[in-house]
């Protein structure tokens, strides 16, 4: 019973809401078709003459509808108040359920990762725009900074965007043993001078890239570039990459690679009776990697500091290279 005097109530209201307007507007036409007429039949007008209440009352209806669609303006715009902060609402407690989703589909800490996960998660974190800093510990930074550079060249515009990258390679002015020679002779190691100079000249060029990103960047209004090269003296087994100190990608140069020393001419002549033995190269491409977030809880926390923590005490003790165009036949 309640429902359906709940229902009766709605429509009677609803009759009165049309009924209401249609009598206002019935007698204010009524109202000035009398004024018309009294303007132009003299009995008329003289039979109105003198009749303040009239003209009282007829005051107070037009100030009563007056009223009315004010309260009715009000209550439109309360009702849009409250819809539009429904809205918000709703928005709001959507994108924290597809932020969820997102963390719950997207990688979690210590998953196998690759470098086209890795350089994804970059571009997302360039295109929010603001600070981002992005490091990484490469051979050469072949498989790192050349899809960062087109990531970067192909940002929307925004000139608050500030993105800084720093790249630790290791120093190829002084001898290794890998990459290095495997002599024909013992099957020992050796320096390939010949081959760090490809090396340096590769690292020189990735280096040029990143400068000349950085012009276009700032022809193209797409924010600010800060880049650095920097080297120590170091086997580069080992695959570091952070973004900002929230994430961590790591991994190591598990594949190596013997072929004959393509570069040993670019180096005096060896000594007569000398063995050149073949060239002992590392691979790092396909090479899987490990992802670490600090969102992610502990123990995956406590890892992305200490692996930032770890670069930046390299970083500290390398010394900075000044990019110069690679030389030609680098590959760079």
């Amino acid at each position: 019973m309640p429902e359906g005097r709940s229902s009766l109530s709605s429509r009677m209201a609803a009759l009165w809401g049309r009924a209401e307007a249609t009598l206002t507007k019935g007698l204010l036409l009524a109202v000035f078709f009398v004024g018309l007429v009294a303007q132009f039949a003299k009995p008329v007008g003289d039979a109105l003459e003198g009749k303040t209440y009239i003209g009282g009352a007829l005051l107070s209806i037009v100030g009563y509808v007056l009223y009315a669609e004010v309260l009715r303006l009000n209550a439109a715009r309360d009702t849009e108040r409250e819809e539009l902060r429904q809205l918000h609402e709703a928005v709001r407690r959507l994108s924290g359920e597809i932020q969820e989703l997102t963390a719950r589909l997207g990688p979690q800490a210590g998953d196998g990762a690759t470098m086209d996960l890795l350089i994804e998660e970059c571009a997302q974190a360039v295109l929010r725009g603001g600070e981002t800093h992005l490091s990484g510990m490469c051979f050469t930074g072949e498989t790192f900074v050349d899809p960062l550079r087109r990531v970067l060249e192909d940002l929307p515009p925004d000139p608050s965007r500030s993105v800084s990258v720093r790249i630790l390679v290791p120093d190829f002015t002084r001898p290794t043993g890998v990459p290095g020679l495997v002599r024909n002779v013992d099957g020992k190691l050796a320096d390939a001078p010949g081959f760090r100079r490809h090396l340096t000249g590769k690292i020189a060029g990735y280096a040029q890239d990143l400068r000349t990103t950085r012009g276009r960047m700032l022809n193209k209004n797409q924010g600010t570039l800060s880049v650095e090269f920097r080297a120590v003296h170091m086997s580069p087994f080992l695959k570091l990459y952070a973004i900002g100190n929230d994430v961590v990608y790591e991994g190591i140069y598990d594949a190596l690679e013997v072929r004959p020393d393509e570069y040993g001419a670019s180096v005096p002549a060896p000594r007569p009776g000398h063995d050149d033995g073949q060239l002992l190269d590392l691979i790092g491409r396909g090479s899987l990697l490990t992802r670490w977030s600090r969102y992610d809880g502990e123990p995956a926390g406590g890892l992305v500091r200490r692996r930032c923590d770890f670069f930046d005490t390299l970083w500290d003790a390398a010394k900075r290279l000044e990019p110069e165009p690679a030389p030609s036949g680098s590959g760079a």
